[in-house]
């Protein structure tokens, strides 16, 4: 991760501190202000954090750590296959910005839209309002047409997601050269949780999400912030696995 950090001049603080930090807060959930002494200061940490979202670090970060998840698993470094799904999460009081109701999950709050590949990790993250439709809402997970393809999309030739995404996403897909594909819940299938050829695998995404408290909940007065955290546990999923293979 050195290369991607900006270590080029003298810090009173180390960047593997403040890391390692974010890493912290966004296992256990803590506040800003009740951040451990053993870390530098909360208000250096924040402002860090606060600039690795707004110029992209965290998700060069979490691809890089994807990379390296997928090599020391003997596979090539990008997907050819991706599967897109959403999970709406209910959002702290007194936060108003982008938020809405999931009548059909019943949660006031916002929704999460996530690109994996077939092993889990997450790749791109995009949050917006629970009650906007999952088509659309998806949109920004992919390039735009006339864009240059970025470098985790270099081979990647089909897109995997359930019926909602039928509509302006699954054209983009179509506009982007790759194949869209369905995969839904049978209709025989009684109640409770079916696993869904290759996409059970998402939803196996979101339940790794579950041991950060940080993104249990959505506690971000901005959903770029509360998209940053969830690579920030994505970095730390792929970490592990590339370490441990």
């Amino acid at each position: 991760m050195q290369p991607l950090l900006p270590t080029q001049r003298k810090r009173r603080h180390s960047l593997r501190q403040m890391l390692d930090a974010m890493l912290y807060i966004c296992r256990t959930g803590c506040q800003w202000r009740n951040l451990p002494t053993c870390f530098p200061p909360w208000s250096a940490v924040y402002y860090y954090f606060a600039r690795w979202r707004a110029d992209g670090t965290f998700e060069r970060l979490s691809q890089a750590s994807n990379r390296a998840d997928r090599l020391a698993q003997g596979r090539l470094p990008t997907p050819s296959l991706a599967l897109v799904d959403a999970q709406s999460v209910k959002l702290a009081p007194r936060l108003g910005q982008q938020r809405g109701l999931d009548a059909h999950k019943r949660v006031n709050g916002r929704k999460r839209q996530v690109l994996c590949d077939t092993g889990g990790r997450i790749w791109r993250v995009v949050v917006h309002a629970a009650n906007g439709h999952d088509s659309r809402g998806a949109q920004p997970l992919l390039p735009a047409r006339h864009q240059l393809r970025p470098a985790w999309a270099s081979r990647l030739r089909s897109v995997l997601t359930d019926k909602a995404y039928q509509g302006r996403f699954a054209q983009q897909v179509q506009a982007l050269g790759w194949q869209h594909q369905v995969a839904s819940r049978p209709p025989t299938a009684g109640r409770g949780f079916v696993p869904v050829a290759k996409r059970w695998v998402v939803e196996r995404t979101f339940a790794w999400l579950n041991c950060f408290r940080r993104v249990v909940m959505d506690y971000e007065r901005q959903p770029a912030s509360h998209a940053a955290w969830l690579l920030v546990a994505n970095l730390t999923l792929s970490l592990r696995r590339a370490t441990c293979a």
